[in-house]
């Protein structure tokens, strides 16, 4: 099926696409979907609140546990075991 410029789907056959726009002309549809780009501040607004609830420690391990993940470096398995 056909995508539009922001990923949603449109009708692939000539006739469909003719209704949909009618459809859109007449207020029948939303020629966009704000659900999906509400969604996205949802999800930055509950990282930003997990951060200020974190001790600048526990940010702090969190942090370095992703470094070694997303560097490939072994981590040391005594701190692995502290958590």
């Amino acid at each position: 099926m056909p995508k539009g410029p922001r990923g949603e789907k449109r009708p692939a056959d000539a006739i469909g696409r003719a209704i949909q726009i009618a459809k859109i002309a007449t207020g029948e549809e939303d020629d966009c979907k704000k659900e999906k780009a509400d969604a996205g501040k949802s999800g930055s607004k509950g990282g930003k609140a997990r951060a200020r609830k974190l001790t600048p420690h526990e940010r702090s391990k969190i942090a370095k546990k992703a470094a070694t993940r997303r560097w490939g470096q072994k981590a040391d398995p005594a701190q692995e075991n502290a958590e």
